[in-house]
């Protein structure tokens, strides 16, 4: 799967990361519903380092559709809010 970080670039994780990545973003959206600020930034961090650590980088000049678009790392509680689906912002 191709994933965005807003601001960073594409990068290509297998399927098998997706657990790990949903447990974080299980994680983050129950800091968004209870307006936790602080454990959001801490697990909006966590879930960006993991893709980053898990992910295969593509080249700048590479364009391919992202099938997965995460938040900036400073992206607000609101910003995030709006880019959620019903569970989550990672699908499954």
């Amino acid at each position: 799967m191709i994933v965005r970080i807003m601001g960073e670039g594409q990068l290509k994780l297998a399927d098998s990361h997706f657990v790990e990545l949903n447990t974080l973003d299980d994680e983050l959206l129950a800091e968004l519903e209870s307006g936790d600020e602080e454990g959001f930034r801490r697990t909006l961090g966590s879930l960006l380092d993991a893709v980053r650590r898990l992910g295969e980088p593509l080249p700048d000049d590479a364009l391919e559709p992202s099938e997965l678009i995460l938040p900036a790392p400073d992206a607000g509680l609101d910003e995030v809010k709006e880019m959620l689906s019903d569970g989550g912002l990672i699908p499954g």
